[in-house]
């Protein structure tokens, strides 16, 4: 007897593990995936006691000269060190050098022939462009003017101190430069210029145009990943004032409040800036067309300097041309009056005078709504060919209509949503400031997330390419070889746009409209925010908190959406229909011994759309053995009476997909009606592969649909319903609309 039931167990193990398949752990803690909470970053996702961050303090004057298209600049950092180290030498980015001719940036980049190349690909292939890159630096000094040892490694500069700093303590350093600025059309985004060859004249968009302070914090130290051109910025928080003299007819937007707007505009143009700050209703023109047109033609040779200040800001970039219109309106956010404001030349129009300022205030809407209130004077959008490119309070967007000044729909939404979604980047990562030469993910999937609730709430008839679960249907079935998971450094990804801005922003779609419902989800989403403005938060950091204000568990979410490259996929893979068994001729259809489908009158059944009949059951009294100690019993023939009608439904759902997910049934019954039933995530938590459910209806069930509005991102709705319907192939719905 022994060897036999030993025998059995075996058996039914095999058997058990068999239909479970490997257990991958998915409703396991992510626990050692993360780092280990400490008084610095808490087990709830808040700041510690302790957490601080370095401050850098800029001061900085530089001039561009319109006829070589060069940056001459000198600065002055000062350094606090609110760390509990000592620092021996310091940390500072040099972007600049990306574009050297030394840099390692096209070397590391693949190329590959085809049958043919344009001169531009093939100058770009072979980094063939006649551009001498990269920071020229004429020294480091201390404040007394003695030479700092410096030490230059590709988009890195190290600065040894003669004495090392202490906690608590600062330093003030003395740096000048210079560099050539790229043509954006030739040598790439993000900053530089575009020459318009009919006036003759440059619009530059200048960013990455100083030596910045590397970030050091409690995670990493310094920053040390090199600046390849993908993987964005990561910068401390500072105060600047910034001066940069142009050309007299330059008229220049900027980060920051601008010092000395009487010495740089007209008396006309300050009237009319003066009345902006106090008109909401619609823009106000600052720099007309016709003064733009006229200054085209005059290309003065006289110079003026702009100044200005900013605070709490981790950085600073500014645009400038004399072919700028110049708009602004103010915003009412809670009392503050931010003006939003658009920089563009006449090629802009009408599409840029019409719909850009607008996009910009409705930006600070919504986000501030979903985040913190905007805290910062203004924010600008400018008009720069094929680009997308943020700074604080400012960015660089595309949407050039024709040259008749015509557009198409596709046009406008697409302008409309790179402004929406730049100027968004003021609050990811601007304030809440994320390290992304790390973690794209973490300022622009969030970005792309708020950006979808802006434009569904001020612009109902654009299409939302990304942040809803159907967007990533097709990028989330694609071949695994191509998908590398959300928590991927920014170099190493391959499909950068689906998997830094699409999944993370459709995932966290998922998480607030089907799991954790929009009241938990904003509650928590602000929390971060609230926690993390003007810090550096990680994604741990970002993980904990959504929990911690929710009183969710989410680390199978996080783990199988963020770590893994599995999908979506829910099939109906069994549906079995039951009745309780009764003496009284009750049933229309019941199943005999043999298996056969019979009628009430003997004969064989015909068979239905959905099941040819329902199972039977024999309901059974309780047991004593059952209540145990417990003296109270149930009153087995009134539940028996309760359910002698009921439909008992016994689903099979198979995971096909590898992602747990919440299941979603749309039950329609045989009267036409229909009912929607949630199932938490959890169901999946004993088998992540199979699972079987009872479900107990009053009315007849004739069709069972999962996911019916499409909120899980399932890539295969084929498998979803029951019973299944014919799915017509691409080839025979063309047959038909040809016939």
């Amino acid at each position: 007897m022994k060897k036999l039931l030993i025998v059995a167990l075996t058996l039914c193990t095999s058997y058990l593990v068999k239909a479970q398949g490997e257990w991958g752990q998915k409703f396991e803690q992510l626990g050692t995936m993360l780092p280990t909470p400490n008084s610095y970053r808490t087990a709830s996702g808040a700041p510690g006691r302790d957490y601080w961050q370095q401050k850098a303090d800029y001061d900085i004057s530089v001039e561009l000269n319109d006829n070589n298209q060069s940056i001459t600049g000198t600065e002055t950092i000062t350094y606090h060190n609110l760390s509990p180290d000592r620092l021996s030498y310091l940390w500072v980015q040099l972007d600049q050098n990306m574009r050297a001719k030394s840099s390692n940036t096209p070397l590391v980049t693949t190329t590959a022939m085809s049958d043919s190349v344009s001169g531009k690909a093939l100058q770009t292939m072979i980094n063939d462009a006649d551009y001498d890159g990269g920071f020229k630096i004429a020294y480091v000094k201390d404040m007394s003017d003695k030479g700092l040892k410096y030490t230059i490694n590709q988009t890195m500069m190290r600065v040894d101190l003669p004495k090392a700093l202490e906690p608590g303590g600062k330093v003030s350093f003395k740096i000048a430069w210079s560099y050539n600025i790229n043509d954006r059309m030739l040598e790439g985004p993000r900053s530089g210029y575009e020459y318009f060859p009919k006036d003759g004249n440059y619009v530059y968009t200048i960013a990455q145009f100083y030596p910045r302070m590397a970030v050091y914090d409690d995670v990493n130290g310094w920053q040390n990943k090199q600046f390849l051109g993908r993987g964005e910025f990561t910068l401390p928080f500072g105060d600047f004032t910034f001066s940069v003299t142009v050309p007299a007819d330059h008229i220049l937007g900027a980060t920051g409040t601008l010092q000395n707007a009487s010495q740089v505009l007209t008396p006309e143009q300050l009237q009319r800036f003066e009345k902006a700050k106090t008109t909401f209703d619609k823009p106000v023109i600052i720099v007309t067309q016709k003064e733009a047109e006229k200054a085209e033609k005059t290309k003065s040779k006289e110079k003026k300097t702009w100044t200005f200040k900013a605070e709490n800001v981790r950085d600073v970039a500014f645009a400038t041309s004399r072919k700028f219109i110049w708009d602004a309106m103010a915003v009412d956010i809670n009392g503050k009056t931010p003006l939003a404001m658009s920089y563009y030349p006449k090629e802009g129009n009408p599409l840029w005078e019409k719909e850009s300022t607008r996009a910009v205030a409705n930006t600070l809407i919504t986000y501030s709504k979903h985040t913190i209130d905007y805290p910062y004077p203004k924010a600008i959008s400018v008009h720069a060919a094929s680009i997308g490119m943020e700074y604080p309070m400012i960015c660089f967007n595309f949407g050039r209509p024709d040259p008749d000044g015509k557009y198409t729909d596709q046009k406008k939404w697409g302008m409309i949503g790179v402004i929406v979604h730049e100027v968004g980047h003021n609050f990811f990562p601007m304030i809440i400031n994320s390290d992304e030469r790390q973690w794209t993910w973490m300022d622009e999937g969030l970005n792309t997330f708020v950006q979808s609730h802006t434009q569904k709430e001020h612009y109902p008839d654009m299409p939302i390419r990304r942040g809803c679960a159907s967007c990533i249907v097709d990028y989330m079935k694609g071949d695994k070889e191509g998908i590398r998971p959300i928590m991927t450094n920014s170099e190493q990804i391959l499909q950068f746009g689906n998997n830094a801005y699409a999944k993370p922003a459709a995932a966290l779609s998922v998480l607030r409209e089907t799991i954790m419902g929009p009241e938990l989800f904003d509650y928590a989403f602000k929390e971060y925010a609230d926690r993390w403005a003007f810090k550096h938060p990680s994604p741990a950091d970002f993980f904990r908190t959504m929990e911690d204000a929710s009183a969710m568990d989410l680390d199978w979410f996080w783990r199988g959406w963020f770590y893994t490259t599995d999908h979506v996929d829910v099939a109906v893979d069994n549906v079995k229909w039951y009745k309780m068994a009764t003496n009284e001729k009750g049933f229309e259809n019941q199943v005999t011994a043999s298996g056969e489908v019979m009628g009430a009158d003997g004969k064989k059944a015909p068979a239905t759309n959905f099941q040819e009949a329902a199972e039977t059951f024999v309901f059974s009294g309780t047991s004593d053995d059952s209540y145990r100690e417990f003296m109270n019993k149930v009153d087995d023939e009134a539940i028996k009476q309760k359910h002698i009608n009921t439909n008992f439904y016994e689903l099979t759902l198979k995971n096909a997909g590898g992602l747990v997910t919440p299941v979603i049934i749309e039950w329609t019954y045989a009267d036409g009606t229909k009912e929607k039933e949630y199932i938490p995530a959890e169901i999946w938590r004993h088998n992540e592969h199979e699972v079987t459910k009872v479900f107990a209806k009053n009315k007849e069930v004739v069709n069972i649909q999962l996911d019916p509005d499409k909120e899980t991102a399932d890539v295969e709705l084929d498998n979803n319903v029951f019973p299944r319907q014919d799915v017509k192939t691409r080839f025979d719905q063309f047959k038909e609309k040809k016939n």
